[in-house]
């Protein structure tokens, strides 16, 4: 099961609405009757989802004692598409009026001869989709935190994503909410009676000089405030070359972070373009202070976390919040089962977003001034006085 082995990856999302007292046997049957595969047909334009038992791509088997761990469902969703190609409906639409043409007398192919072409292509396709080997499957991990009301999806959230959540959804009559970093700092603002603080934010440019409007890469159907989370990596980017590589946060734990492996920025305006750096301490390479130092904004980001001793490695996407390939190292020692692995999850979770909240607590609160001012300071400086040594 994916959630419970291998390096992790996830996008989170919220759940309101699950009555249950906990997962058991009911919900074992709504997974059951809402299976992947018990609902085909051969038509060309097929798309359906059901739920897997998450131990590979046919599983239907669900059990409580199989599904059901340390408080958390772990299962998956499988997304079936049955569609022919465009370019093959177009090169068999060729075929047929190039035949047509030969046929006829002028050379030509009239209106009515093309209506029946594309009747004829149509017949080919429900035919050719009949067979099946056109049908394509994609597979997305599911954990279902019941503790924290927390939905970890293993996939991005495209058309395919959308559907298993949807999916979701009406199977067991919840509500979902994208965790992105913007409705990440909505809820902290709710939470924390700052929701006007947080509703009243706009992007900052840590250039001096440099004008910020809204981020070339924002979604426009959205209102949540994800550029949050690009000034959230330059933030603790900042503290961790300046301050400390250990954060205090909101619960008086501490976290040590260093920022590894990965980096990619790009240009809020659209003006210079991307860049993306490999390296084992990426921040500390010349390239990447000139980027920031050119205005541009980091959009992921690579970082080892130690918390409560226990060491995670990820990556970072800004703006939706979501994690990538991210590791839980163990002690050699260490015996580690399921359960420990869904609490690690959980813990890696939970740093994550205390960090976060303790960049909301200074960006909403008076001494953002200060920090706004001393990193365009820092970023002002020439380049060799902030190298430091990997």
């Amino acid at each position: 099961m994916p959630f419970l082995r291998g390096s992790l990856g996830f996008q989170r999302f919220s759940v309101t609405g699950f009555e249950a007292d906990s997962f058991g046997d009911d919900q074992i049957e709504i997974l059951s009757n809402h299976a992947a595969g018990k609902f085909q047909t051969s038509s060309e334009e097929n798309v359906s989802v059901g739920f897997l038992g998450g131990e590979h791509l046919f599983d239907q088997d669900f059990d409580p004692s199989k599904n059901v761990i340390n408080e958390a469902a772990h299962f998956s969703a499988r997304f079936d598409t049955n569609q022919i190609p465009a370019a093959y409906r177009a090169a068999w639409l060729q075929m047929e009026l190039a035949g047509i043409a030969k046929d006829s007398e002028t050379g030509t192919v009239t209106k009515s001869q093309r209506k029946e072409a594309k009747e004829a292509v149509e017949q080919r396709c429900e035919a050719e989709a009949a067979t099946g080997k056109y049908r394509k499957m994609q597979s997305f991990p599911m954990l279902w935190d019941y503790t924290n009301e927390i939905l970890y999806f293993g996939g991005s959230v495209g058309t395919a994503g959308r559907h298993c959540i949807d999916l979701v959804e009406r199977a067991f009559g919840v509500e979902l909410r994208h965790w992105s970093a913007g409705s990440l700092a909505e809820q902290w603002g709710i939470d924390n009676e700052l929701y006007g603080e947080v509703d009243d934010l706009q992007p900052v440019s840590f250039v001096t000089g440099q004008t910020m409007g809204s981020h070339k890469w924002s979604n426009e159907h959205s209102q949540s405030p994800d550029f949050l989370g690009n000034e959230f990596l330059m933030w603790l980017w900042w503290t961790l070359e300046t301050q400390s590589d250990t954060i205090t946060l909101a619960d008086d734990s501490e976290v040590t972070v260093m920022l590894a492996k990965t980096l990619s920025l790009e240009c809020p305006l659209g003006e210079s373009g991307k860049e993306s750096i490999s390296a084992e301490a990426p921040v500390k390479l010349p390239e990447a202070m000139q980027a920031i130092q050119s205005g541009k904004l980091p959009r992921k980001a690579g970082m080892t976390i130690v918390r409560q001793d226990r060491q995670f490695d990820l990556t970072l996407q800004a703006e939706t919040f979501g994690i990538s390939g991210a590791k839980i190292h163990l002690e050699d020692d260490e015996e580690f089962d399921d359960d420990d692995r869904i609490d690690a999850i959980r813990q890696l979770s939970e740093t994550m977003d205390l960090m976060y909240e303790t960049f909301l607590g200074r960006r909403t609160g008076g001494d953002w001034k200060k920090d706004l001012k001393a990193i365009s300071g820092w970023l002002g400086q020439p380049t060799q006085n902030k190298r430091k040594a990997a």
